[in-house]
């Protein structure tokens, strides 16, 4: 086991002094590979006032040099892109390739951040009444706080802090105890690009760490990614004690297949947004909705593809899915398909028991495919977070739409299709925040903003892109007028 992990506190690493540890496994050997600390209620806020002292300076310096210490942060993320991927798989588990790309849509959002002067540019009008003008600025709010999940602990982290960085915001961060070395290497890089002391902080830890910066006095905005429950809890705690919050929950996202779709392309699709990252996404497909006839050459093709995954350590070549991330995620999963078999859904394949050669203490599930699976079913109404994939049956259009549209998830959605008028029906009156045609995992750009609807996102504002950098800032409006002479006489009217 490696040295006990740490927190990044006021620009430099400190050992945890509560005296309470978390095992942070290898999911591939199922071997605890080193330990983390968990905060205390004084370890936060320490966090917390370092950020506090640092946001005077940091608010007032120019937007231009904030994001020359972006451009510089990017440029050691590109050099350090491999050692990012390499934490990530080790304590994740997803395959490297994968590892990789997550971490470059993060960088992204970094890119996206360097571009911060443009963004922040107000209005202004001259003219408004005789002789008085009008405009409008953005202002940073203060010390934000981003907690973050555990499956994609570099990505999401880039997603938040960046942006609120450059607006003028110090931060501080609480990311997964599951694993948390990403977001430790990413502040200390955020250090070495320039970034002043206290401007961005790590606390590591569970509940304790989490509610204390819900509720603590001088976090003005929280950011979360999480599940539904969770999410609720951040976004119903953080609310009452006056901050802006975000807090971006579960999914059940559904892939429709309509009859005319091409089945090689649907079948692929689902193949890698189902089985990717061994489904521990909050984009992966869950649900694959198959309308009319083409329901069973789409299980029947599924069928082999899922029985024929490579599954393996993500380090190892030529491998399409790694382990889970923990033993308890695992069982979690195990036993969602032991319920769907109970609840009389098909079982097409078969993910449990697996073993791999060498790595048999390793968290590990084959691809799973149900099919004739109801809305009645509980692997179809709740969030299974694993390689497993239900196959609906629906017999039109219509009720594909109305099937989604039920559902108290809204995160993600995609139709296979090659009608555009139903694909242009269908992105018109799905109640779905993020909508893909013949793409299957429609994740928006930096430059765009990420979230979704109805129980998946608590808040108003989306992630990162100009809705992050609006939830990141307050608007200010002036209005000045400069008499020329001594104005007689008091105004009444408006």
């Amino acid at each position: 086991m490696s040295k006990p992990l740490h927190h990044f506190i006021d620009g430099e690493a400190r050992a945890g002094t509560s005296g309470r540890l978390g095992d942070v496994f290898n999911p591939a050997t199922g071997e605890v590979a080193s330990r983390v600390p968990f905060a205390s209620v004084d370890e936060v806020s320490a966090a917390v006032e370092a950020a506090k002292a640092a946001f005077p300076a940091w608010a007032a310096t120019p937007p231009l040099k904030r994001a020359r210490v972006m451009f510089r942060f990017k440029e050691l993320l590109d050099r350090h892109l491999d050692e990012i991927a390499g934490l990530l798989t080790a304590e994740h588990g997803k395959v490297l390739s994968d590892a990789k790309g997550s971490v470059i849509r993060g960088i992204e959002v970094v890119e996206f951040a360097a571009g911060i002067p443009q963004l922040l540019k107000g209005e202004y009008t001259e003219n408004i009444g005789t002789g008085i003008d009008s405009w409008s600025v953005r202002q940073p709010l203060g010390v934000c706080a981003g907690i973050t999940p555990f499956n994609f602990p570099a990505m999401v982290p880039l997603w938040m802090f960046p942006i609120s960085i450059a607006c003028g915001n110090t931060f501080v961060l609480k990311p997964s105890e599951r694993d948390p070395s990403c977001s430790l290497r990413l502040a200390e890089l955020a250090r070495e690009a320039g970034l002043p002391r206290g401007v961005l902080n790590v606390v590591n830890g569970d509940k304790v760490a989490v509610d204390a910066l819900l509720t603590h006095a001088d976090v003005a905005a929280v950011s979360f990614v999480g599940s539904t429950p969770i999410a609720m809890h951040v976004y119903e705690t953080a609310a009452r004690h006056g901050k802006r919050v975000q807090a971006l929950g579960g999914a059940k996202n559904h892939l429709v297949v309509m009859p005319d779709a091409d089945l090689d392309q649907a079948t692929d699709a689902l193949i890698g947004a189902a089985y990717g990252s061994a489904g521990e996404r909050c984009m992966a497909i869950s649900v694959a909705v198959a309308v009319g006839a083409i329901a069973d050459p789409l299980v029947e093709r599924l069928a082999s593809r899922v029985k024929a995954l490579r599954i393996g350590p993500g380090t190892a070549p030529n491998v399409d899915m790694g382990p889970l991330v923990t033993r308890a995620h695992l069982d979690r999963v195990v036993g969602y398909i032991d319920l769907g078999v109970r609840e009389g859904a098909r079982l097409v394949a078969d993910g449990r028991g697996l073993k791999v050669a060498g790595s048999e203490g390793g968290f590990f599930l084959g691809g799973t495919l149900f099919d004739n699976v109801t809305p009645a079913m509980r692997i179809y109404q709740e969030e299974i977070f694993g390689p497993v994939l239900c196959v609906v049956r629906v017999k039109s259009f219509d009720e594909a739409v109305a099937l989604v549209n039920a559902h108290e998830y809204g995160n993600g959605t995609a139709i296979f299709t090659r009608d555009g008028d139903a694909a242009r029906e269908y992105a018109t009156s799905i109640k779905v925040g993020m909508v893909g045609i013949n793409v299957p995992i429609p994740v928006p750009m930096a430059f765009h903003s990420f979230g979704g609807w109805k129980r998946s996102l608590f808040g108003d504002q989306y992630m990162h892109g100009p809705e992050g950098v609006r939830f990141c800032t307050r608007l200010k409006t002036m209005t000045s007028r400069w008499p020329t002479g001594i104005r007689a006489g008091a105004e009444f009217s408006m």
